[in-house]
C-alpha cells in the first residue's frame, strides 16, 4: 500500500532514471534532464580490486595503465559480468546526482533500463546492484520501451510504433501497440561489434595493430552504412604487426563501410525479421509512422538511408538519440501512476509493491 510516508518522500526524494549502459552510462533526474553522460569504465586495482577511478577519468587510462591497473567495462552485451564493480560505478553515478542537488534529500527512487532479452537472474544482478547502490526503490524498464517514451512515440495508443535501439552492446529492435511490446529482438551486436570489425579490418588488410579508442574514433568520423555524399579519409595509427614498429597509414570512408558490412547486414536482417513477423494491420501503420532510430549506434552515417532502402520504409533518428533511454526511464518515474504498468517486475525489496 501507498502510505502517507510514501506520498511524503516521493515529495522530496530525487527520481532518477538511468540508462546503464555497456559504453555509457547515463543520469536523468526528475525537473532537471540528463545530468550525467559517462563512459561506463572503471578503473581498478588489480589485486585488490578496488575502484580507483569511474567514468571518464577511468576511460582516458584505457590502454594506458600500468601493470598493478586494469582499466575495465564491467557490463558486456548490455549486461552486468562484473557485479562489485558495477556496484561502485552505480553507487559514484547516483551518489554524483545526489550531491547535484542543493539540500539533502532521502534517499532515489530509480528506474534502470536493462535490454529486453535478459534472463530473470540478470534482471534480478542489476535490481540488486541499484539497491546495494543506495536506491530507496529500484524498478527496471526494458529499454527499448524506455527509448520509445523518452523518443515520443505514441506507445500507449492504439496504432503500432516501431523502434531501433542500438547501443554499444546490444540493438534493440521493438513494435508496439497499446502499451506493450508486440513483437522484440534484442541482439548481442552493437557499436561494440562494428569498433571490433574495423580492428580486424585493419589487422588483415594492413597488418596493423589499432586499439579500441583508434577503431571508435575512425567509425565516429569517417564510418558510414552507405555512400557519402563526400567520402572522407583518416589516419589509423598503429603498430606494424610484421616489422613491429610504430605506423600510420590512410583509410577512407569506403574501406570503413566495407569494414563496417557485417555488422550493419546484421542489424538490418534482424529488423526485417522483426517486420516478416508483424501482423498487416501494424504493417500499415509502420508505412504512416515509419522506424525510429535510438542509441548512441543509430548515428553512424547514411544508417537511416540505408534501412529506408533496404525496408522500403521511412527511417528517421530520435531527437537526441544518445539520451532517448535515460530520458523515456526518468519519464516512467514524473508519471508513475500512468506508466508503472510497462516497469518490468521484479520489484520485491522495494517500499510498496
Amino acid at each position: 500500500m501507498f502510505t502517507p510516508l510514501d506520498w511524503l518522500l516521493s515529495l522530496f526524494s530525487l527520481d532518477i532514471g538511468i540508462d546503464l549502459g555497456t559504453a555509457n552510462t547515463l543520469v536523468s533526474v526528475r525537473g532537471r534532464g540528463i545530468v550525467i553522460n559517462e563512459p561506463s569504465w572503471v578503473a581498478i586495482e588489480k589485486k585488490t580490486r578496488k575502484a580507483l577511478a569511474i567514468g571518464a577519468e577511468a576511460r582516458q587510462m584505457v590502454g594506458r595503465t600500468p601493470a598493478n591497473i586494469i582499466a575495465i567495462r564491467p557490463l558486456r552485451d548490455g549486461v552486468i559480468s562484473e557485479f562489485e564493480i558495477t556496484e561502485a560505478m552505480l553507487e559514484y553515478f547516483i551518489g554524483k546526482a545526489h550531491e547535484q542537488s542543493f539540500v539533502p534529500l532521502p534517499r532515489p527512487r530509480v528506474v534502470v533500463g536493462i535490454p529486453s532479452g535478459v534472463t530473470e537472474v540478470e534482471k534480478r544482478a542489476v535490481y540488486d546492484a541499484t539497491m546495494s547502490a543506495g536506491a530507496r526503490e529500484a524498478f527496471l524498464i526494458e529499454e527499448p520501451m524506455a527509448a520509445a517514451i523518452g523518443a515520443g512515440l505514441p506507445i500507449t495508443e492504439s496504432r503500432g510504433s516501431m523502434i531501433v535501439d542500438i547501443g554499444g552492446g546490444t540493438t534493440e529492435v521493438a513494435i508496439f501497440s497499446l502499451g506493450g511490446i508486440v513483437i522484440s529482438r534484442s541482439i548481442r551486436v552493437a557499436g561494440d561489434e562494428m569498433d571490433e570489425d574495423i580492428i580486424q579490418y585493419m589487422r588483415t588488410k594492413y597488418n596493423l595493430l589499432i586499439g579500441e579508442r583508434m577503431a571508435e574514433r575512425a567509425k565516429i568520423q569517417v564510418g558510414s552504412a552507405y555512400p557519402l555524399p563526400e567520402e572522407r579519409m583518416i589516419t589509423m595509427r598503429g603498430r606494424n604487426l610484421v616489422t613491429g614498429l610504430p605506423e600510420a597509414v590512410e583509410v577512407s570512408s569506403i574501406e570503413m563501410r566495407e569494414a563496417l558490412a557485417p555488422t550493419v547486414q546484421v542489424i538490418v536482417d534482424t529488423i526485417k525479421d522483426a517486420l516478416d513477423e508483424t501482423p498487416p494491420e501494424l504493417i500499415s501503420d509502420l508505412m504512416e509512422s515509419g522506424i525510429c532510430m535510438a542509441g548512441g549506434g543509430s548515428q553512424l552515417a547514411g544508417l537511416t538511408e540505408r534501412l529506408s532502402e533496404e525496408l522500403n520504409m521511412r527511417v528517421w533518428l530520435a531527437e537526441d538519440p544518445m539520451t532517448c533511454v535515460a530520458r523515456g526511464a526518468g519519464r516512467v518515474l514524473e508519471d508513475y501512476d500512468n506508466l508503472r504498468r510497462l516497469l518490468v517486475g521484479l520489484h520485491r525489496g522495494s517500499t510498496h509493491h
